[in-house]
């Protein structure tokens, strides 16, 4: 992603359109790293384990790998960065060039390993970490995205006899080679499908998007396939109805098969490049997957230039995509093999809560209660609806529900609120006085029965709202009272 302003809008509307239809709000997502401008090269490493050490892990292989990663020195570590790394080969003692499922369990005081590197440009890995953080989304993996979309297209089999994939993307187009279950090379080119598009819009001078559409409709890849469908004509009309342009289907399919051919032939360059061309190297032939594998003759024309034995490859059966066919096409291959690589790991959580879209209160029928008018000799009280919250304690204590709470009888001051124990909600009694059956007020010191004070002053003492009580603290209170009687019974 060179130019991530462009994609900013495109990725954003999709995220949109996402959280609306799942209902949910996507705190994280996986990306794939570009394919273009990646080398490939070798890295080693070496490990010396003690004479009697245990056998060799899985823990083991992983350390040294990522050993062999921090040893390699990059060109310029300003601008490029390891996008991953592959196990090739390991030794131990004298066992030499063993698969990494065979190392597993041996025993040796020498362990070796060999990995291929894929180094590529560090701008567009940082590229899209200034996307989604602009956007507030955090990036739980990346990914090199040729050996996950071979997970989702690929069959065991194929990897293990050897087979070239494909993948026709919109602008890169690359080729792995995967031999023994190991990916053995990896190539790009900077040609795909919308190259085809830009082809249609010159000659035939439409728009960019007018010729993507044509091209998935009426689009192939060999004329003289056609049959009867080279008979047909398009007719591009204005919004008055008017025929402003003619196409013939078959001039249509003549265009892309040229640029077809060109692509064709040079991923076929690479294959040969690599050294894993010939039939025992490669014998499930080409897999070929992607937008462009979707056009009609793609595969026709793969097995007719390239000889070898090709299909289409279209994601495994590994999840459901009822209601989204899209997802069972050879266009979101990548798309499935990405989240089989994530789905039995637990650290990536793409969903925090439910996703709901912000309303704005209505506040024209909120009625505040009036505030009330006290003496001025008395200071204000927290109503009666304030309800304070327990202090946080350091041990464990016994679960409030099965502890008797103290009632406003037994502390003077306490007014008549009611807490429902074991629930945390209270209930509060908004009529002065006592509720039928319970105990007579408790008179305040220095008052009389009549509500006067003591030397006589006919002024009455104002009502001051009482401190709602909280039951934790009417807990550890009797609690306390109870040891000092225990303490005074033994004194």
């Amino acid at each position: 992603m060179a130019v991530p302003g462009k994609v900013w809008e495109k990725v954003k509307v999709a995220i949109e359109e996402a959280q609306q239809a799942l209902k949910i709000r996507i705190q994280q997502v996986v990306v794939g790293l570009p394919r273009w401008q990646v080398r490939q090269e070798t890295a080693s490493a070496i490990a010396v384990r003690e004479a009697d050490s245990d056998f060799i892990t899985e823990g083991e292989i992983r350390l040294l790998k990522s050993e062999a990663l921090k040893s390699y020195p990059l060109k310029d570590e300003k601008k490029e960065v390891i996008y991953g790394a592959v196990a090739q080969s390991f030794s131990a003692d004298d066992n030499f060039s063993e698969p990494e499922s065979e190392i597993v369990g041996m025993s040796a005081e020498r362990l070796e390993g060999h990995f291929k590197v894929f180094i590529g440009s560090k701008t567009y890995s940082t590229n899209i970490d200034k996307l989604f953080s602009g956007m507030r989304i955090g990036i739980a993996k990346k990914f090199f995205v040729p050996g996950i979309t071979a997970k989702a297209v690929l069959k065991p089999d194929e990897m293990e006899n050897g087979v070239a994939l494909i993948d026709l993307g919109a602008g890169v187009s690359s080729v792995t080679i995967f031999k023994n279950n190991l990916m053995r090379y990896y190539a790009a080119i900077p040609f795909g499908g919308d190259c085809i598009t830009r082809d249609i819009a010159s000659i035939c001078g439409f728009t960019f998007n007018m010729s993507e559409n044509i091209k998935k409709a009426y689009g192939a890849c060999m004329p003289d396939k056609l049959s009867t469908l080279g008979d047909k004509v398009l007719h591009i009309v204005n919004d008055d109805g008017v025929t402003t342009k003619r196409l013939s289907i078959k001039v249509l399919s003549e265009i892309i098969h040229a640029r077809m051919e060109e692509i064709i032939n040079a991923l076929l360059y690479k294959i040969q490049e690599s050294g894993f061309s010939s039939e025992d190297d490669l014998k499930k032939g080409l897999v070929i997957t992607g937008g462009g594998a979707e056009l009609l003759n793609c595969i026709n024309l793969f097995k007719e230039i390239s000889g070898y034995s090709v299909k289409l490859g279209l994601p495994n059966k590994y999840v459901s995509c009822d209601g989204c066919p899209e997802a069972s096409t050879a266009n979101a291959a990548t798309a499935v093999g990405m989240i089989l690589a994530v789905r039995t790991d637990r650290s990536v959580n793409s969903i925090n809560d439910v996703y709901r879209p912000l309303v704005k209160p209505d506040t024209t029928q909120t009625q505040f209660p009036k505030e009330e008018r006290r003496p001025e000799s008395a200071p204000a009280k927290p109503s009666e609806s304030y309800h304070e919250e327990p202090e946080p304690v350091s041990q464990v204590v016994p679960d409030v529900s099965d502890t008797p709470v103290a009632t406003p009888a037994d502390e003077p001051g306490v007014g008549s609120e009611r807490y429902t124990t074991g629930t945390g909600s209270h209930e509060t009694v908004t009529e002065t006085g006592h509720e039928t059956g319970s105990e007579p007020d408790v008179i305040p010191p220095g008052t009389t029965p009549d509500g006067n004070g003591s030397d006589g002053d006919s002024d009455p003492t104002p009502d001051i709202p009482p401190k709602s009580p909280n039951p934790i603290k009417k807990f550890f209170w009797k609690l306390y009272e109870s040891v000092c009687d225990d303490v005074d019974e033994g004194l």
